[in-house]
Protein backbone atom coordinates (compact mmCIF):
# COMPACT_ATOMS: atom_id res chain seq x y z
CA UNK A 1 0.00 0.00 0.00
CA UNK A 2 1.77 2.91 -1.10
CA UNK A 3 -0.75 5.95 -0.27
CA UNK A 4 -3.48 5.48 2.06
CA UNK A 5 -5.31 8.36 4.81
CA UNK A 6 -5.33 7.87 8.45
CA UNK A 7 -8.34 8.75 10.12
CA UNK A 8 -9.77 10.00 13.91
CA UNK A 9 -13.19 11.46 14.98
CA UNK A 10 -13.53 12.38 18.35
CA UNK A 11 -17.41 12.61 19.11
CA UNK A 12 -19.69 14.84 21.73
CA UNK A 13 -21.56 12.18 22.98
CA UNK A 14 -22.27 8.02 23.21
CA UNK A 15 -23.79 8.55 19.66
CA UNK A 16 -21.92 8.16 16.34
CA UNK A 17 -23.45 10.77 14.82
CA UNK A 18 -22.20 13.45 17.05
CA UNK A 19 -18.57 13.70 15.76
CA UNK A 20 -17.23 16.56 16.79
CA UNK A 21 -13.61 16.79 15.37
CA UNK A 22 -11.74 14.80 12.81
CA UNK A 23 -8.23 14.72 11.96
CA UNK A 24 -6.48 13.51 8.47
CA UNK A 25 -3.21 12.48 7.52
CA UNK A 26 -2.41 11.08 4.16
CA UNK A 27 0.77 9.10 3.78
CA UNK A 28 2.47 8.72 0.45
CA UNK A 29 5.34 6.02 0.08
CA UNK A 30 6.11 6.94 3.42
CA UNK A 31 6.25 10.42 3.62
CA UNK A 32 3.44 12.37 4.57
CA UNK A 33 1.91 14.21 2.22
CA UNK A 34 -0.98 16.35 3.85
CA UNK A 35 -2.74 16.57 6.78
CA UNK A 36 -6.34 18.17 7.74
CA UNK A 37 -7.90 18.76 10.88
CA UNK A 38 -11.29 20.66 11.79
CA UNK A 39 -13.73 20.28 14.32
CA UNK A 40 -17.37 19.62 13.55
CA UNK A 41 -21.01 21.01 15.06
CA UNK A 42 -22.09 17.42 16.48
CA UNK A 43 -24.94 15.97 15.73
CA UNK A 44 -27.52 15.48 18.32
CA UNK A 45 -25.80 18.95 19.59
CA UNK A 46 -24.75 18.36 23.23
CA UNK A 47 -21.83 16.82 25.36
CA UNK A 48 -21.94 14.33 27.44
CA UNK A 49 -19.29 14.57 30.85
CA UNK A 50 -17.75 11.57 29.93
CA UNK A 51 -16.47 12.83 26.38
CA UNK A 52 -15.35 15.77 26.84
CA UNK A 53 -13.10 14.73 30.22
CA UNK A 54 -11.79 12.46 27.25
CA UNK A 55 -11.36 15.30 24.44
CA UNK A 56 -11.57 18.30 26.11
CA UNK A 57 -13.96 19.60 23.85
CA UNK A 58 -17.50 21.40 24.28
CA UNK A 59 -20.38 22.37 23.10
CA UNK A 60 -18.69 26.18 22.99
CA UNK A 61 -15.85 24.99 20.81
CA UNK A 62 -18.10 23.72 18.03
CA UNK A 63 -21.22 25.97 18.58
CA UNK A 64 -19.29 27.95 15.69
CA UNK A 65 -17.98 24.66 13.22
CA UNK A 66 -19.47 23.93 9.99
CA UNK A 67 -21.23 21.15 9.78
CA UNK A 68 -20.38 17.46 8.84
CA UNK A 69 -21.04 17.61 5.13
CA UNK A 70 -19.09 20.93 4.69
CA UNK A 71 -15.88 19.43 6.35
CA UNK A 72 -16.23 16.52 4.32
CA UNK A 73 -16.35 18.28 0.87
CA UNK A 74 -12.80 19.24 2.17
CA UNK A 75 -11.82 15.80 2.65
CA UNK A 76 -13.15 13.97 0.20
CA UNK A 77 -10.56 14.88 -2.73
CA UNK A 78 -8.24 13.90 -0.03
CA UNK A 79 -8.91 10.67 0.42
CA UNK A 80 -10.51 9.45 -2.72
CA UNK A 81 -9.25 6.38 -4.27
CA UNK A 82 -6.92 5.74 -1.12
CA UNK A 83 -7.85 3.09 2.39
CA UNK A 84 -8.62 4.49 5.23
CA UNK A 85 -6.40 3.53 8.03
CA UNK A 86 -8.16 3.79 12.16
CA UNK A 87 -6.66 2.66 15.38
CA UNK A 88 -10.17 0.62 15.99
CA UNK A 89 -11.98 1.48 12.67
CA UNK A 90 -14.63 -0.16 14.02
CA UNK A 91 -15.66 3.28 15.40
CA UNK A 92 -14.37 5.73 13.26
CA UNK A 93 -15.95 3.66 10.16
CA UNK A 94 -19.33 3.23 12.31
CA UNK A 95 -18.87 7.31 12.78
CA UNK A 96 -17.78 7.81 9.32
CA UNK A 97 -21.19 5.47 7.93
CA UNK A 98 -23.41 7.13 10.40
CA UNK A 99 -23.07 10.93 9.27
CA UNK A 100 -23.11 10.09 5.91
CA UNK A 101 -26.45 8.51 6.67
CA UNK A 102 -28.33 11.34 8.90
CA UNK A 103 -27.04 13.87 6.19
CA UNK A 104 -28.60 11.45 3.34
CA UNK A 105 -25.04 11.23 1.69
CA UNK A 106 -23.96 8.77 -0.39
CA UNK A 107 -21.24 6.62 1.16
CA UNK A 108 -18.04 5.94 -0.91
CA UNK A 109 -17.26 2.13 -1.19
CA UNK A 110 -14.17 3.04 1.55
CA UNK A 111 -11.75 0.21 2.29
CA UNK A 112 -10.87 0.35 6.03
CA UNK A 113 -7.62 -1.14 7.98
CA UNK A 114 -7.89 -1.07 11.58
CA UNK A 115 -4.35 -0.98 13.04
CA UNK A 116 -5.09 -1.89 16.60
CA UNK A 117 -6.49 -5.58 14.85
CA UNK A 118 -2.97 -5.54 12.71
CA UNK A 119 -1.16 -4.80 15.93
CA UNK A 120 -2.38 -7.85 18.03
CA UNK A 121 -1.38 -9.89 14.91
CA UNK A 122 1.73 -8.40 14.59
CA UNK A 123 3.71 -6.84 17.69
CA UNK A 124 2.68 -9.78 20.63
CA UNK A 125 3.71 -9.12 23.75
CA UNK A 126 2.72 -5.47 24.27
CA UNK A 127 1.02 -4.33 27.85
CA UNK A 128 -1.81 -3.36 26.24
CA UNK A 129 -3.10 -2.41 22.38
CA UNK A 130 -4.48 1.29 23.26
CA UNK A 131 -2.96 3.75 20.47
CA UNK A 132 -0.11 5.45 22.61
CA UNK A 133 1.24 2.29 23.76
CA UNK A 134 0.93 1.21 19.91
CA UNK A 135 1.94 3.97 19.10
CA UNK A 136 5.50 4.21 21.43
CA UNK A 137 6.51 0.90 20.24
CA UNK A 138 6.81 2.42 16.79
CA UNK A 139 8.87 5.10 17.92
CA UNK A 140 6.06 7.81 18.29
CA UNK A 141 5.02 10.03 21.30
CA UNK A 142 1.83 10.48 21.75
CA UNK A 143 1.20 13.21 24.40
CA UNK A 144 -1.83 14.82 22.99
CA UNK A 145 -3.97 11.29 22.91
CA UNK A 146 -7.87 12.30 22.13
CA UNK A 147 -6.60 15.05 19.80
CA UNK A 148 -7.99 13.61 16.51
CA UNK A 149 -5.01 15.00 14.18
CA UNK A 150 -2.33 13.59 16.85
CA UNK A 151 -4.41 10.38 16.80
CA UNK A 152 -4.34 9.84 13.38
CA UNK A 153 -0.79 11.13 12.99
CA UNK A 154 -0.25 8.36 15.30
CA UNK A 155 -2.14 5.86 13.57
CA UNK A 156 -0.26 6.63 10.16
CA UNK A 157 3.26 6.06 12.13
CA UNK A 158 2.00 2.70 13.40
CA UNK A 159 0.39 1.47 10.02
CA UNK A 160 3.82 2.90 8.11
CA UNK A 161 5.48 0.39 10.65
CA UNK A 162 3.08 -2.46 10.21
CA UNK A 163 3.46 -2.36 6.24
CA UNK A 164 7.24 -2.50 6.64
CA UNK A 165 6.44 -6.52 8.40
CA UNK A 166 3.72 -6.69 5.73
CA UNK A 167 4.49 -4.55 2.70
CA UNK A 168 1.62 -6.61 0.39
CA UNK A 169 -1.18 -5.19 2.37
Amino acid sequence: MEKFAALDFETANWQPTSVCSVGIVLVNRGNIEDRFYSLIHPVPDFYSRRNTEIHGLTREDTEDAPAFPTVWREIAPLVEGVPLVAHNSMFDEGCLKAVFALYEMPYPAYRFYCTCRLARKLFKGLENYRLPTVSAHCGFDLTTHHHALADAQAAAVVMQEILKQCPDL
